[in-house]
């Protein structure tokens, strides 16, 4: 088998590991890899406000206020002012929310984080490298994108 060959298999894995967790969420939690990392970020503090879920993400406010809108249909999440500001709505995790957080299996990102940074500095350039590459190669580097592994597409409400 070629390298060619090689680096075609070792893509199709990742895709393959990203669709099976992302029905795997689905499945057990009712949501897109993307929803929870709204519901984790949201999770941390137990609010947040959409344009720092956004910014964090890397996302459009347009698409942060489609995913956050999935989150509040399903209870997950709710939408309140603040308390300091008026002007500014904050997103409060709901006891649902806590309990969908703690239910859901293992991210797979939370799995490739911990392994990443346990690699040396060089091996963890080296890796950003090629991957940067791989994305170039395939006319994806300049597609919107958050550090979220997940098949579907951004731009939807997801």
């Amino acid at each position: 088998m070629d390298r060619t060959d090689i680096s075609l298999i070792a893509l199709r894995r990742i895709l393959r590991a990203t669709e099976l967790y992302g029905r795997r969420l689905a499945k057990e939690a009712g949501m897109t890899a993307v929803q929870f990392r709204v519901l984790q970020i949201i999770a941390e503090n137990g609010h947040a406000t959409p344009t720092a879920i956004a910014n964090r993400m890397g996302v459009t406010q347009a698409t942060m206020t489609a995913l956050i809108n999935k989150l509040v249909e399903r209870q997950l999440v709710e939408r309140r002012r603040s308390e300091t500001d008026r002007r500014q709505t904050n997103v409060c995790i709901t006891p649902r929310g806590t309990e969908a957080v703690d239910d859901a299996p293992d991210p797979l990102q939370q799995r490739y984080v911990k392994n990443f940074e346990a690699l040396e500095d060089w091996e963890q350039a080296m890796i950003v490298a090629s991957l940067e590459r791989v994305a170039a190669m395939l006319d994806a580097d300049g597609l919107d994108a958050s550090p979220v592994l997940d098949l579907g597409e951004f731009g939807k409400a997801q």
